[in-house]
């Protein structure tokens, strides 16, 4: 279907057919039709037939960026008498059904319905509304379920557009307006194709915005917490502790405190940069790398691992000896804080106004210890002990689809929840390792046949570097150009999964093509799983991931879907 923008109010159908005895309906639509905004989808006549129930909802509103509107809408003289409702036609009164409960149902099936075939629940905002177009209702009228203001009536018809707004954003349940890319997504399954469709990339990212707005949803964790000058948020992949630390430095920093965000991966480096820089109040002092921190001191670069664990921290807690007070942080936040060592933690915080006591918020999750620098012991080094940071504990997943957290619930302990939509199933292409790279490259080209953009797509190696990558280290251009990319969603991105912790893309191609140490293999490919938003790709040898993670992982992978990746529209998936 084509986009409604530039449209006038897009009717499903376009010219209802109204017989004698919907005189009424046809009066609210035509009302509707005529004072909604351009950009409104209305439908008439929507029939939901979910499990043994058959539902009709006679007019449906779906408005961008404010919500949705079930309307149950009865003609002639509608009265009540002692809880029972009565229509009158030319017969005379009868009796008829609560309409709000007759909508509420209609309404409840609805979203149950399109939830099912989206692989994402409603959350936006959607309000049950009766309207009476030949009954007078007096304003000051309510009864239990039925507020005045979900009630249209005859009056109501000259200001229709105000009411329906004011219903949906005052009275309707859910968390936010309806996001234009979730209506795109509705119509398909709403202009008479009733099976569910392939997910394409717009359903992707109407997927994806639910997410967004869950995690948004996190801040309240902020606000709980705010007295506290010491605290370790902990939870597992997917639930939204980087969104929690750039917000964290947001309000520190709106108080005009020196801030400190740090992280220990150049990519998640720049995406908080990219993040900061859209700020308009105060920013960090710092954004960024730990070690571009020191290296901004003057303290110079070495060579060698232990150069960079060891004597580089050390250098920095001697240079902090020497810094005026006002040089140094009121705040640190660092992300992926079990990527730090201890003795970076104890440099660190050297560099803050006061280490035992000074405002420090870590975000971490001790499964994805793929460097194995924690050592399970109180963050902060030699500072630790004495003033203990608070565990917070980040339980529900947020940012992938329940498909994918399934792939990895094993590893978050029994209090891990997901909220995030069904979504597609997850597939898996067997293949040699020595074939891994080149089988996870027919993948993105397959991808994109499908209909995904190729910048929602990433393929991640567990081992050596895709060529691509390695063209990048080669050329010289992974500080620069690389990650630039990366970050302006220009293309598909080709990385590796340790490099890529903290960020996320719509589609991962997990390309499992051996790993350099077997024992960290479960940490590796617990990180490539949670990386993928809508869709997980896993390419390997089936194997070589019972032998690298035995029972914890493997059985997630039991209900995925075998996929051959073929370079054409007619790509297909067949059951595992």
């Amino acid at each position: 279907m084509s986009s409604l923008e530039g449209s006038v109010v897009h009717c499903i159908p376009e010219a209802p057919d109204f017989p004698e005895k919907l005189a009424a309906e046809r009066v609210v639509w035509e009302k509707l039709r005529e004072s909604l905004p351009d950009d409104v989808v209305l439908l008439h006549s929507v029939s939901v037939r979910h499990g043994k129930s058959e539902h009709e909802i006679d007019l449906l509103v779906l408005w961008p960026n404010v919500g949705l509107a079930a309307i149950e809408v009865k003609g002639g003289l509608v009265s009540c008498d002692q809880a029972q409702w009565y229509q009158s036609d030319r017969q005379g009164p009868h009796r008829i059904q609560n309409p709000m409960a007759q909508v509420q149902g209609a309404a409840h099936a609805f979203q149950d319905w399109i939830s099912e075939r989206m692989g994402t629940r409603i959350s936006s905002r959607f309000a049950h509304i009766v309207c009476f177009p030949y009954t007078s209702v007096n304003q000051n009228w309510e009864m239990a379920g039925i507020p005045r203001e979900l009630v249209i009536d005859q009056k109501d018809l000259s200001t229709i557009e105000h009411r329906l707004r004011s219903a949906i954003e005052l009275q309707g349940g859910g968390f936010s307006g309806l996001a234009p890319t979730f209506v795109q997504r509705m119509l398909p399954h709403l202009s008479g194709d009733l099976e569910a469709i392939h997910v394409t990339e717009a359903e992707a990212r109407g997927n994806e915005d639910v997410q967004n707005s869950l995690t948004q949803r996190q801040a309240t964790l902020l606000s709980a917490t705010r007295s506290l000058d010491r605290v370790m948020f902990v939870g597992g992949a997917g639930s939204g502790k980087t969104w929690l630390a750039v917000e964290k430095a947001k309000g520190l920093c709106a108080q005009n405190k020196r801030v400190g965000l740090f992280c220990y991966n150049k990519g998640l480096g720049q995406f908080l940069k990219s993040e900061v820089a859209r700020w308009r109040q105060n920013k960090p002092v710092h954004t960024g790398e730990f070690h571009e921190y020191v290296r901004s001191l003057g303290i110079p670069d070495g060579k060698g691992q232990t150069y960079f664990d060891v004597e580089m921290p050390h250098l920095l807690r001697e240079h902090a000896d020497k810094m005026a007070e006002h040089e140094k942080f009121d705040a640190i936040i660092v992300d992926e804080a079990q990527d730090f060592a201890p003795d970076w933690w104890a440099s660190l915080l050297a560099c803050t106004k006061d280490p035992l006591n000074g405002q420090v918020f870590a975000f971490m999750d001790n499964r994805q210890d793929v460097y194995r620098r924690w050592d399970g012991e109180p963050l902060g080094g030699s500072y630790g002990q004495e003033s203990p940071m608070i565990p917070i504990h980040v339980d529900e997943n947020l940012r992938n689809t329940r498909r994918i957290a399934d792939t990895f619930k094993s590893l978050n302990g029994e209090h891990f929840k997901s909220r995030g939509g069904t979504g597609m199933p997850v597939r898996f292409v067997q293949c040699a390792t020595e074939d891994a790279i080149d089988t996870a490259s027919d993948c993105v080209d397959a991808l994109v046949d499908e209909g995904w953009a190729n910048n929602q797509i990433a393929l991640l190696t567990t081992h050596r570097r895709h060529p691509i990558h390695q063209d990048a280290y080669d050329s010289g251009t992974i500080d620069t150009e690389y990650w630039q990319e990366f970050h302006a969603d220009s293309s598909e991105f080709y990385g590796h999964v340790l490099g890529f912790k903290g960020l996320e893309r719509s589609v991962i191609i997990l390309c499992v093509n051996g790993f350099k140490d077997l024992d960290r293999a479960v940490e590796l490919l617990y990180v490539g799983f949670s990386r993928a938003r809508s869709l997980l790709v896993v390419v390997g040898d089936e194997s070589l991931i019972a032998k690298a993670c035995g029972d914890e992982l493997k059985s997630a992978l039991d209900g995925a879907e075998s996929w051959r990746p073929v370079i054409a529209l007619n790509t297909t998936v067949d059951p595992r």
